[in-house]
């Protein structure tokens, strides 16, 4: 899309990412309850306060946008500014002392998004989405890999207990065509994908606040994300999600999701 961000935006979102990556360096392998909500997944104190923290920020600096986060809900706005915020991607590496849990900040406008902020605050690193920008690793431009055949991919996914029986056969008969899979990365290997380390990610049972972050950082180091129909992501898509080094490669496994789905 052509809309340009100003400046004042994405500083924002950095100062966003800052304050979450000071409360989360904080109560990193120094927490002393992990309680499960109410679908079984885990939440600590820190999900909860860096949530709270970047609400009261957003209020205070934008009180006309709207916020989504993965604890507190959907503060709705009439206007066509909506950020979305995961306050730790990956809680249970969190809460198990393995520094690959992440940060992540979206901006959307008009369900769209326009900016993508992914923190490490353990490793020290950021990627940074701009909506007609270059993505931004520490600072510096990053870019996928140039893979284009299967057979010489790399494949990430969080854990195979993300997918229903019908995904996994579908996550399945895709990997069967690549180099190799891996498991356990969260949000981190779609920023290993951005910098070229990683060739595809294929996930599904995801939130909003588990991807819409994700889509900025990816286009904008010269990689393709979708869903697995390869439509666009968006606030209404339903979380299952593609992401490839590159447009040729995605492709590619479009089609293999495709005829795995129609049983050819």
């Amino acid at each position: 899309m052509s809309l340009q961000l100003d400046d004042e935006l994405i500083q924002f979102a950095g100062t966003l990412a800052d304050a979450a990556r000071q409360v989360a360096g904080g109560y990193f392998r120094n927490l002393t309850a992990v309680w499960s909500k109410t679908d079984s997944s885990p939440v600590t104190v820190a999900d909860i306060e860096i949530e709270k923290l970047l609400r009261s920020m957003i209020r205070e600096r934008f009180p006309g946008h709207g916020v989504l986060g993965e604890e507190g809900g959907h503060d709705k706005s009439t206007g066509p500014w909506l950020w979305v915020i995961d306050p730790i991607d990956g809680t249970k590496s969190f809460a198990t002392g393995k520094p690959t849990f992440g940060c992540l900040v979206a901006l959307l406008h008009k369900g769209h998004p326009v900016l993508g902020i992914i923190d490490m605050p353990a490793l020290d690193e950021r990627w940074l989405g701009v909506t007609g920008q270059d993505a931004l690793y520490n600072g510096i431009r990053c870019c996928t890999s140039t893979t284009q055949e299967l057979t010489a991919a790399s494949v990430y996914a969080t854990t195979p207990d993300m997918f229903s029986a019908a995904e996994l056969k579908v996550f399945d008969h895709l990997t069967s065509h690549a180099r190799f899979r891996n498991f356990g990365a969260d949000c981190y290997a779609y920023a290993l994908l951005a910098s070229g380390y990683v060739d595809l990610v294929m996930e599904a049972g995801l939130g909003q606040f588990d991807f819409l972050a994700l889509a900025p950082v990816v286009e904008g180091a010269g990689g393709s994300i979708s869903d697995w129909q390869g439509e666009p992501l968006s606030f209404d898509s339903q979380g299952q999600v593609l992401a490839s080094a590159n447009q040729e490669l995605h492709n590619k496994a479009l089609d293999l999701i495709a005829a795995q789905a129609a049983g050819t």
